[in-house]
Parts: C-alpha cells; structure tokens; sequence
C-alpha cells in the first residue's frame, strides 16, 4: 500500500482531495451549520480559481514538490531519519505529527508577524467559511509555506511516503474544518479531542481578533491544549458571531480573484487584541 501511495503520488492526492471535497460539499448542504451571507456561486468561483493558480504555481517553482525533494534527501542521506535505523511505521508517524507541529507554529507565526499576516489576510477575509475557504490562500504564502515545509523534511529526513501521507492528511482536514456543517455537539464535543472540528476552528475565523488569534490548528487539536491557545467557542455563539475582517467586507477585495491577491499590498492594520479569557 506504501509503495502504491509513493509511486502513484498525483491519483492518490486527486482522488482524495476531490472526494473529500464532493462529500464536505454535500453534508454542508445537506446540514448547514449558518446561513451564508455572501452569494455561494460567486465565492465558490473565485476560491477555486485562486486554488488553481496556487497549484500551478507551485508545481512551477517546485517542479520536485514535497515529496521529491523528500526522495532526494534520502539519497543525499539528509536529515535525522535517513541517518538512524528506525521502523518505517514509527518513522512515518513521527514525522506526521511533526510535521503538523511545524504547520501550527507556522500558522501561528502568519498572525504574530505583521508582513506575514497581510499574506494570511487574504485567507481570513472569505465573509463566510465553508470547504472552499479550506484551500484559499494567498499565492506568496503558499510559497513561502512550501519553503518551510521543505526545511522541515531535510530537518526530519521524512520519507516521501510520510510528507504524501501528511500532505493529503492536512488538505483533507482543511476542507473538513472549514466547511459548514452541523455536527451534533454530543458528536464535536470527543471528536475535538483529537482533530480539529468545524466548530472548533470557526472560532478562529471570527472578526475579533482575541477570537481569531486562537485553535491555530488544522489537524491535530493537541497543539492549542499544550501552548494554550485553546478557544472552546466564540463570545457570541456560532449562530451570532461574523465571519472575516472587520476592516475589510468589500466583495470587490475579498471575494474576487483580482481583489485576493492585490489583499496584502493595502495598508490596514490589526484591531487591538483586548481580552485574554478563553471560555474553555
């Protein structure tokens, strides 16, 4: 199965990705968690463009991708796994979790520098969150995000096998934590012990900063516990709370292809972050 995933990379991440998309898509609208305020059709174009362009882009500037460049560690004998003898089921899932760890410091690092925050900008202004929002990023972010990841596997000597498996893992949770679906509160309340749920991470698109500058995760819920960054639900209530920048709700900026990557050369700034209380 290993060898199938390392050899057939792009069949393996396409059939996932749409598949996981088609059926978030689906049980958002089959069980919607909060009416959208913005016109679907014309978000949904958008989003998906700008994903495209990422995808070309990226495949462009990084011809080897992730996992290439994975596989030439390997050969070159680059990183801690690829100079001790561990078994290849522990090795994978350390690098996994390890790699999830970096993506939430790196995650974090986006809010707390400000250069970096006007290129994630362009992900928290979508008005409403659903699993298009879930691959919505700014291209230069993208790259820059590409650069990390790649430090991190010659840090690791991950296998290709890993950087796929992580790799499908974090787009596939990304479309199910920002998708729009109800899941029963008995249900969110054990699943959020382990990964990130929708509830969970719309907190962390809220127009409040002290909201949104928490559940950095897109994975693996441990992160926000141990560095207590952990917000249970937002001051208002799911139903109440706003979605987005409060500074910037023009559909021009925040909703058109041409608005989203001229985002980040605006001048605006963060609104204070006031309170500190979690609501755990």
């Amino acid at each position: 199965m290993l060898a199938f995933i390392e050899s057939q990379e792009s069949l393996f991440r396409l059939s996932l990705f749409f598949g996981i998309f088609a059926v978030m898509a689906f049980a958002e609208w089959r069980y919607p968690r909060r009416p959208l305020t913005v016109s679907k059709s014309k978000r949904w174009f958008n989003n998906i463009a700008l994903t495209l362009l990422n995808t070309a882009l990226l495949r462009a500037v990084f011809p080897l991708a992730a996992a290439g460049f994975a596989l030439w560690c390997r050969d070159n004998g680059i990183g801690l796994f690829n100079q001790i003898a561990a078994p290849q089921w522990l090795t994978i899932l350390v690098c996994i979790v390890a790699l999830d760890g970096i993506i939430w410091f790196q995650h974090r690092l986006f809010h707390r520098i400000p250069v970096l925050w006007r290129l994630h900008a362009v992900h928290h202004a979508d008005r409403d969150l659903d699993v298009s929002s879930g691959a919505r990023f700014h291209p230069i972010e993208i790259l820059l995000s590409m650069v990390i990841k790649v430090a991190a596997i010659a840090l690791l000597g991950a296998p290709a096998v890993a950087v796929i498996l992580f790799e499908v893992i974090l787009s596939g949770m990304a479309l199910f934590n920002h998708s729009n679906v109800a899941i029963p509160l008995s249900v969110d309340r054990w699943l959020r012990l382990l990964v990130v749920t929708p509830d969970m991470h719309r907190v962390h698109h809220s127009v409040h900063r002290y909201e949104s500058d928490s559940n950095y995760g897109f994975n693996l819920a441990i992160w926000d516990r141990l560095f207590n960054t952990y917000r249970a639900q937002p001051e208002g209530g799911h139903d109440g709370m706003t979605i987005g920048i409060k500074s910037h709700r023009d559909e021009k900026q925040v909703i058109w292809l041409t608005g989203l990557l001229t985002l980040p050369f605006h001048l605006f700034s963060r609104q204070p972050k006031k309170k500190t209380e979690k609501h755990i």
